[in-house]
Parts: structure tokens; sequence; C-alpha cells
């Protein structure tokens, strides 16, 4: 026969071993890239909480360097897919080869009068090692094989706030990987 309390103790822990296992393995806790702002290059702040629920496109960029052209691509990825969702976050830096010298007015002219871009632009950052600014630390700390080694270096964040994929500096914006990549973040609930 079966008491009462049996019956409850194992109702009970059947509701809440979802929970227990989501906490556990940091579910509840988790930081997702919403909780992240860069100084922006117009001097305001882009706050990434302001794309809560869409798919974000973080690029780490630079104006000296080959691929440098890949601001077209991005500008023509955002152009596709902004009226549906996706945004697109250029991040100047020049961790890698000193591609990224120049100041404020020097980005600015080589991503907004060279290229067109249109989508918001970060100050210059550092986006790799200890002085990392903190989006870029929470990223290597979710996917450490996948830190960017080059400039133009792409994290898909998907609706959730976390990384759904990443391409290397060498995949082009427009590239059907990524975005059969956007449009399942886009197509995702």
């Amino acid at each position: 026969m079966v008491n009462r309390r049996t019956v409850l103790t194992v109702a009970l822990a059947g509701v809440l071993a979802p929970a227990t296992r989501a906490f556990a393995d940091g579910g509840m806790s988790r930081i997702s890239a919403y909780a992240f702002s860069f100084p922006a290059l117009s001097g305001d702040d882009i706050r990434l909480a302001a794309f809560t629920g869409k798919p974000l496109l973080v690029v780490n960029t630079a104006s000296l360097c080959g691929y440098t052209p890949q601001y077209a691509g991005l500008q023509e990825l955002w152009n596709e897919f902004r009226e549906r969702g996706l945004a697109v976050i250029g991040v100047p830096s020049n961790d890698f080869g000193g591609q990224e010298p120049g100041g404020t007015g020097e980005i600015a002219a080589t991503a907004h009068h060279q290229y067109g871009v249109t989508f918001p632009i970060t100050a210059k950052a550092v986006v790799v090692g200890t002085k990392a600014h903190p989006f870029y630390k929470w990223a290597a700390e979710a996917r450490p094989r996948e830190v960017p080694r080059w400039n133009f270096h792409k994290y898909l964040i998907g609706r959730d706030g976390y990384i759904a994929d990443v391409f290397a500096s060498a995949v082009e914006p427009t590239d059907t990987r990524i975005k059969t990549a956007v449009a399942k973040a886009l197509a995702a609930g």
C-alpha cells in the first residue's frame, strides 16, 4: 500500500526536477548578451538590452584589414534582414595587426563614408585577452574555442540572448552559412 507522503514526495520531485537541473546547469542565473553595453562611436551607449528578443550579429572590425570590405557585406546582410528583426553591431578593435589605429573620425570615415554603413558602430574596444570588453569575455567563456583570432570575427546571438553560431573572419557576411543561421535565428520563437 502506498502512503500519501510517498505520493506527494514523488509528485513534488517530478515538478522540481527540471527546475533543479536548470539551476544546476546555470540556466536560471546565466547572463545573456543583452546584459552588456558598448560606448557608441557617436558617444552614446549601445545597450544590447535594446535588442532583447532579436538576433544580433556582433562583429569586431578594423579599417585597415584585408577583410575591411566585409563592411559592405555586413550592410547588405543588415539591409536584407533588419525588417525581420536582425541587428548588426560593428566593434572596431586594434587587437589584430594594429589595423584600427585611428580615432573616431577615421573609423567613421571608413565605416560610414567609404562603405555606407548605417548599422550601429561602437567605440574602439579590446576583444581578446584580460582587458577585453565584458561582452567578449562573456563570449570567450561561452565558446572558448571560438574566440576572435582576427578582425571580422562574427558572433550570432539568438533571440534568447545566447550565442547561436560563430563565424570566422574569412566567412563573408553574405555567405549562405551566415544567411541560413540568421534566418534560423529569426524563425526561432
